[in-house]
């Protein structure tokens, strides 16, 4: 099946949330849905955002790059809808950026689906050519212990291991004297509670160094 147009009920009012896991599960760029919105509730930055991130997908994709995205958990909401028509590789950097609570206004061992936009993150990581980044967890979150943010990689490992990387954000700038060593450990030991033998996935990136063209694995 070629073209697919699905169509929600209308019980759903303008909560698209089902057509557009829908869609995701679809896994093809000839995918569309009927949808119904209120059009007061849609503000500009949300159109805004999905239509630079078009734009960028349109420029790239003849040269086989990879977009690299550093926004906010929060903004994951404005950009699911429009992931799985990019057709190009999406990297989204620092666990996603989450906006976390305070330590003392949180438990032990977090739970990340009680933050805005976590969901959106998971679904959009359902699509195959989305890769998420296990870097400089200390900008967002000063537990030295990690303990904030830990609750997401724990529960990215259990389901999308493959497109999960790990790089060491060096030379972490504006946070010099950093001990990495802290962060480097934390996620060993992350990805060895988790029974996961790897994390890094084995991919190609085609970059421009300096006017030359070079593959990077």
């Amino acid at each position: 099946m070629r073209s697919v147009v699905i169509v929600q009920h209308s019980i759903y009012g303008n909560d698209n949330t089902l057509l557009i896991n829908a869609l995701t599960e679809l896994r093809t760029q000839y995918g569309r849905g009927v949808v119904e919105f209120d059009a007061n509730t849609i503000s500009f930055k949300t159109l805004q955002l999905q239509a630079q991130v078009k734009q960028y997908a349109r420029i790239i994709k003849p040269l086989n790059w990879a977009l690299d995205m550093y926004i906010g958990m929060d903004d994951f909401p404005k950009l699911e809808p429009v992931v799985a028509d990019l057709c190009v590789t999406l990297s989204i950097t620092h666990f996603g950026a989450p906006n976390l609570p305070s330590p003392e206004n949180r438990t032990l061992l977090f739970d990340p689906y009680f933050l805005f936009g976590f969901q959106s993150l998971v679904n959009i990581l359902k699509v195959e050519s989305t890769y998420l980044k296990f870097l400089g967890a200390y900008r967002f979150d000063k537990d030295l212990d990690y303990c904030g943010v830990e609750g997401v990689p724990r529960e990215l490992l259990n389901f999308a291991e493959d497109r999960l990387i790990f790089t060491s954000d060096w030379p972490h700038n504006r946070f010099e004297g950093l001990d990495s060593r802290l962060f480097v450990e934390k996620v060993v030991d992350w990805t060895e509670e988790t029974n996961r033998k790897y994390l890094n996935k084995h991919i190609n990136y085609t970059c421009i160094i300096a006017g030359a063209q070079t593959d990077v694995e």
